[in-house]
């Protein structure tokens, strides 16, 4: 997975002296040495793996952050320019890269990045069961209730609805499940039968079509930022259509301020609400609570 996008060197390392299953990120920046995410925490890359050690930790350049860029491209950059103007790369096999650099603006758009200057690889991970505890609050009496999946970026939210969507499939509860993809990431890992795709398209796009060539039971999508995403799954609530989505926020006091999603907290479209963190590494349950913000239960 890692090896078709790494240098050939830092591959090997990343191969055979790291255990790939617990890492979450890996950060290079020009000329800073390259930081490896795991469980939370942060280490530095060495020849014999990772380490505390500044003195021994591997660096990168701009042209390993260029070269990672092009490789992930798979030898285009044109190609993938749209995901770039949005400041990330996802690859076939569900690697997202985010992308730093100098943003190229034509009339209030954005037409591409150059100058690159750091890459973030995370790397996805299906964690069985993660959303197990939360499962019989959001899905009784033969339906789903409409659920906003709330943390700070790189808590476990995509792999939450993941879960979700595999524990639907397990239990044989054959809701026709639509994933709105919009970064081509959330089925990586994925176990599941129940459910169709649509990828890199946006949020009003995908839950139009969607709804209408489609028919799904229940919508399930990523990261809610935008006015029209808001305005999409209010659409989407009018047609009978349930929601899984998920948002980032510090925590409820933070989610509730949030000018963003004052109409959803009004008409109380959501009926529930999942806050993840990562106090004890990344997916840490801190809560679920019901559209009046009520918590629903102190196990967690």
């Amino acid at each position: 997975m890692l090896s078709k996008i790494l240098p050939e060197k830092i591959a090997h390392i990343v191969g055979s002296k790291i255990n790939l299953k617990s890492v979450n990120e890996i950060r290079f920046r020009a000329d800073k040495p390259i930081i490896v995410a795991v469980g939370g925490k942060n280490y530095f890359l060495s020849e014999n793996g990772l380490t505390s050690s500044l003195k021994d930790a591997l660096y990168s350049s701009k042209i390993v952050i260029e070269d990672i860029i092009f490789r992930a491209s798979e030898c285009s950059i044109y190609s993938v320019n749209e995901q770039i103007k949005k400041g990330y790369i996802v690859t076939e096999n569900g690697l997202r890269i985010g992308i730093g650099g100098n943003v190229v603006e034509e009339n209030g758009q954005v037409k591409t990045m150059t100058n690159f200057n750091s890459v973030n690889i995370r790397i996805p991970h299906a964690i069985k069961n993660c959303s197990l505890s939360y499962f019989p609050y959001i899905v009784h009496d033969n339906t789903i209730e409409n659920t906003l999946v709330i943390s700070p970026p790189g808590c476990g939210k995509t792999t939450f609805l993941r879960d979700f969507v595999a524990q639907l499939s397990e239990r044989n509860l054959t809701y026709n499940v639509l994933l709105l993809d919009e970064r081509g990431e959330l089925d990586t890992e994925l176990d599941a039968n129940f459910f169709d795709k649509i990828a890199f398209s946006s949020k009003k796009m995908g839950f139009e079509n969607g709804i209408r060539s489609l028919s799904p039971d229940l919508i399930v999508t990523d990261e809610v930022g935008q006015e029209e995403d808001v305005d999409a799954i209010l659409y989407a609530s009018t047609c009978g259509v349930k929601i899984l989505a998920s948002t980032h926020a510090d925590n409820m006091e933070t989610f509730i301020k949030k000018a963003l999603f004052q109409k959803l907290i009004k008409e109380k479209v959501f009926k529930r609400y999942v806050l993840l963190s990562k106090r004890n590494g990344p997916g840490t349950n801190e809560g679920i609570y019901n559209e009046n913000f009520s918590r629903l239960s102190s196990s967690f």
